[in-house]
């Protein structure tokens, strides 16, 4: 088979070990030959795609970023669609594609895939906001990045005796604060599961700050405190139609000053998050994914994605993966709230 990969939607660190695993599996195993779509979507509408022989992975499990490129592009629009890109992979002699991305990747591909187009998925999100798998690739090196930012950030808070905001990402679901906040010993961990007000915010900083501790917040991108309907948005829209969040760190800053008397300093990691190497465990979880789609493929599991459940790697429909986003539960938040002022 000749079979086509392309990562689409935000980069993040383990793209180029599932292209690794995929192709080399493919190759020992299989005998398959593999192209790669450049920048993601648009590389399927335009046919614009470059050769991948074993020698062009090598060594890329430990790269950041993706070989390929990466877009958001809606393939169903700008002249897109599935008769456009069937028409590409005819004319290219491509039999499938494995799609490599998060829910608007995976929600496209389901789209293309109910047309009649033989497409596996591989999740990934920094956000870890997918319920239909455990952990997705990128979230362990973007907690430990955000995590030495904070430790960071809250020395300079201490010498200072600031108040300190670390923004994280995390549009829907507040996996990344809660991991990094936790880890960095917060004293409040804000997510956009839980509405909180700016009184209770203002309560937990003043009683940190009486005990001699510099406040440290760290709050998610995707975060609406109680006085506001939706989450910070100043950016317009993304290419699928949703707000590009950001910015509520510098909201809140000034507010908590202004209300608690302590000098308040807010910092947005922003993309510092999905930038540089994987760690080992996301290298390790990104290969087997890559790996597992290759079956997937050969096996015509088409419409579905690889998904990790406790330790192993198995299918699930787009259905099930795009069915219902995986917030922080209750009781996880809970356990984190003990520890805030």
């Amino acid at each position: 088979m000749r079979i086509g990969i392309l990562t689409s939607g935000g980069d993040c660190p383990g793209l180029n070990a599932v292209i690794r695993g995929a192709v080399l599996k493919g190759i020992a195993v299989y005998g398959h030959e593999f192209i790669g779509f450049l920048d993601g979507w648009r590389g399927a509408v335009q046919g614009d795609i470059i050769e991948i022989p074993r020698a062009m992975v090598r060594g890329i499990a430990k790269r950041g970023g993706t070989i390929l490129g990466t877009s958001r592009t809606n393939p169903f629009e700008n002249g897109g669609g599935p008769d456009v890109i069937k028409a590409h992979m005819d004319r290219l002699g491509i039999d499938a594609i494995i799609a490599i991305g998060g829910e608007g990747t995976l929600a496209a591909a389901k789209r293309l895939s109910d047309a009649g187009l033989k497409i596996v998925g591989v999740p990934k999100t920094v956000d870890n906001d997918l319920d239909a798998t455990d952990y997705t690739f990128g979230f362990d090196t973007a907690v430990q990045i955000a995590t030495e930012a904070i430790d960071r950030l809250r020395t300079t808070g201490e010498s200072h005796h600031r108040c300190v905001i670390a923004e994280v990402m995390g549009r829907h679901a507040g996996w990344i604060a809660l991991h990094a906040g936790m880890a960095a010993g917060a004293n409040v961990i804000l997510i956009p599961e839980q509405k909180t007000s700016i009184e209770q915010i203002t309560q937990w900083a003043k009683a940190a700050h009486a005990r001699g501790r510099a406040p440290l917040i760290v709050v998610a991108e995707g975060f609406t405190p109680e006085h506001m309907e939706f989450p910070h948005s100043v950016r317009g829209l993304d290419s699928y139609g949703r707000p590009r969040l950001g910015g509520i760190a510098d909201q809140l800053a000034p507010e908590i000053e202004a209300r608690t008397g302590i000098e308040t300093r807010a910092t947005i990691l922003g993309h510092i998050q999905r930038g540089g190497v994987p760690s080992a465990f996301d290298r390790v979880l990104a290969t087997r994914m890559g790996m597992a789609a290759i079956d997937s493929v050969v096996e015509g599991f088409w419409g579905t994605m690889v998904a990790l459940k406790g330790t192993e790697i198995e299918r699930v429909g787009f259905e099930e993966a795009l069915g219902k986003l995986k917030a922080v539960p209750q009781k996880r938040y809970d356990e984190a709230a003990l520890l805030f002022g």
